[in-house]
């Protein structure tokens, strides 16, 4: 009987220390929606980019993607964005699909412009630069030098 006691208690605070893990993690992974404003950008390609994805400015995440969805009109990506209300952003600021390296995590990057107006809540972000397909990139540029050999052979 006192086996059975003992494996119980360890069991429960294996169970309370799991519990407080969660709710550690959980406190710290900010989830949840940021209060913010929400605006909007249309991108030809946004490989890599999902609702959650991280909004930066100056490599500081100021907001977060909330939602991508297809234009059946355009075919460009409407991607919506919610941002710090903290932060202002100038009208003429550009944004651009980037990412932590070869294999870090997506990203949407912000380059404020100098104009004195702000982006207004629902606004939409006008001058965009979606993701670059690297493996079309890399086969370019195989096929490229694939050609200038064979030039100079000739």
């Amino acid at each position: 009987m006192r086996k059975n006691l003992i494996e119980t208690v360890m069991g429960a605070v294996v169970l309370a220390v799991a519990a407080l893990f969660i709710v550690f993690a959980y406190s710290k992974a900010e989830i949840g929606k940021v209060e913010g404003y929400e605006i909007k950008a249309k991108f030809d390609r946004v490989d890599g980019i999902l609702a959650g994805s991280d909004v930066r400015m100056s490599g500081i995440k100021i907001g977060t993607v909330t939602s991508s969805a297809l234009d059946p009109k355009t075919y460009f990506a409407n991607v919506s964005m919610n941002i710090r209300s903290d932060i202002k952003i100038p009208e003429d600021t550009s944004i651009a699909v980037s990412s932590d390296g070869l294999l870090g995590d997506y990203f949407l990057a912000l380059s404020p412009g100098g104009a004195d107006e702000m982006l207004a809540p629902g606004d939409e972000i006008t001058t965009t630069q979606g993701s670059i397909d690297l493996m079309s990139l890399v086969g370019q540029m195989i096929f490229s030098q694939t050609n200038n050999d064979g030039e100079k052979s000739n």
